[in-house]
């Protein structure tokens, strides 16, 4: 590569996976630049990202959404709540084809977007689900049938947690993707964890190459069955928060 040519999105999430200690295979990054391409492209009409730089891309949201990824993803099914422009629920998908995804997304043309993803790519096994969180907690298609949920970005812990525990299944995982306030955000969702059948195994701190922003993983273990009355209808969680004094 000459001085001037500018390195491919591919070379950068190849490069900056490293530092992460990711490795991808050729056609993981054939499926990442795709994935790149369209968001970028679909994102001149929707508001999907505010990032665009294949940098920013490539460590912000792809490699930020591969840090929930652990070895025993594959063959589990996996909800994303409030997936967004796919994350993390597409690059898991991506980087691990075995795992079982479901799209969960309360905008139809975000879901539109990403079934065009899905279908450029040729990824199997993973659908786009169009429902609010609350919705989908309340729906017997899903509640407690998911081995792991993530989510991303979405909400405080201790709102999330209404969203995403009743998805769940006993002896499931909870998986909230986090930024620099985790700490204070396991403090005040403790008890909606619990009352909602969770329990809070571990928050690790994580780094995305190049930056020190504070990130974390808060894995939860569902524990026991949501109690049927939650999630409460749709808008209560953000007033009223489990847990709240």
């Amino acid at each position: 590569m000459s001085a001037n040519e500018k390195p491919s999105f591919a070379e950068i999430l190849a490069a900056r996976g490293a530092d992460a200690g990711l490795k991808f295979t050729e056609q993981q990054l054939e499926q990442f630049t795709k994935y790149y391409e369209l968001l970028v492209e679909t994102n001149k009409v929707m508001n999907l990202t505010a990032l665009t730089e294949p940098e920013e891309v490539a460590v912000k949201h792809m490699i930020d959404s591969l840090l929930a990824y652990d070895e025993d993803m594959a063959g589990k099914t996996l909800a994303d709540v409030g997936t967004g422009a796919g994350f993390p629920g597409v690059p898991l998908k991506i980087y691990c084809p075995e795992l079982k995804v479901t799209l969960i997304d309360s905008l139809g043309k975000r879901l539109r977007f990403l079934q065009q993803v899905i279908d450029t790519l040729g990824l199997k096994y993973i659908r786009c689900e169009h429902l609010r969180a609350e919705d989908a907690g309340k729906n017997s298609k899903h509640r407690e049938k998911y081995d792991l949920v993530t989510a991303r970005a979405v909400a405080r812990l201790s709102v999330l947690a209404e969203y995403c525990l009743p998805l769940v299944k006993k002896g499931g995982r909870f998986i909230a993707l986090k930024g620099s306030k985790y700490a204070e955000e396991i403090e005040e969702g403790t008890e909606a964890v619990r009352i909602l059948g969770g329990k809070i195994m571990s928050a690790e701190p994580v780094k995305l190459p190049g930056l020190d922003d504070g990130r974390a993983i808060i894995k939860i273990s569902k524990i026991k069955a949501t109690p049927a009355q939650y999630p409460r209808k749709a808008g209560t969680p953000e007033k009223q928060p489990l847990g709240s004094k």
